[in-house]
């Protein structure tokens, strides 16, 4: 029933988002067709439900050939990959909004673990693995509102690789946060998680995810 409800929901908030946001599209594709390079929708392979992949959609913010140059498919903080124009979708997250096509498609949800690359999966411990992708990946979740500062994060180990430090460091403990989820999710779970990005793009240096819920994994770094 669980599954059912959510489904409709997604369907639900999916048609309501697109229909609020569609005049930002067309301003959005100008902007980017004559930036940069002129592309303005990234199409990537990522790993879904039950680790199959699927193709996702974004706005472009990130050079063509970015997962093979510099720190690959970790972004760091002033990334000279992403476009003039994708700084600011990036911050404000409105390059994820292409995203509502994946979960009218059934791709993905609302509220889910981030779906990943598959270098990027391969960083989880085999438990996390296993089980992450038992759920929908979403646009939204709580790997995404802890780490929505996560080139800052990258980019404050000075002393270490960013690749290394990520794989290392983030990947196990956002494996952790996934997995939370899985096991603790609710309506009022993804109700609260929709709530709660909207106050990380007004307050982005807001630390509410902590605060409304209690039993998350403690950050050791």
């Amino acid at each position: 029933m669980f599954k059912i409800i959510k489904r409709a929901g997604d369907i639900f908030l999916s048609l309501v988002v697109l229909i609020l946001c569609s005049p930002l599209l067309i301003p959005i594709s100008i902007g980017l067709r004559l930036t940069a390079e002129g592309y303005v929708f990234y199409f990537q392979d990522r790993l879904g439900y039950k680790n199959k992949k699927f193709r996702i959609y974004k706005f472009a913010t990130m050079l063509k050939d970015s997962p093979s140059l510099l720190t690959g498919s970790v972004t760091i903080k002033d990334d000279p990959r992403v476009t003039p124009i994708g700084k600011y979708l990036r911050i404000t997250k409105v390059n994820e909004l292409p995203q509502i096509i994946n979960v009218l498609n059934g791709d993905m949800s609302i509220v889910g673990p981030r779906p990943l690359m598959q270098e990027d999966f391969d960083a989880y411990p085999p438990h996390v693995q296993e089980k992450i992708y038992d759920v929908k990946p979403g646009i939204t979740g709580i790997g995404s509102l802890i780490f929505r500062d996560e080139e800052l994060v990258v980019s404050s180990a000075t002393d270490r690789d960013p690749v290394e430090f990520y794989q290392n460091v983030i990947a196990p403990y956002k494996g952790e946060l996934e997995l939370w989820y899985r096991k603790n999710q609710s309506f009022y779970v993804d109700f609260m998680m929709i709530i709660l990005t909207g106050l990380a793009i007004v307050y982005p240096k807001g630390d509410f995810s902590q605060k409304i819920f209690k039993t998350l994994p403690k950050r050791n770094f």
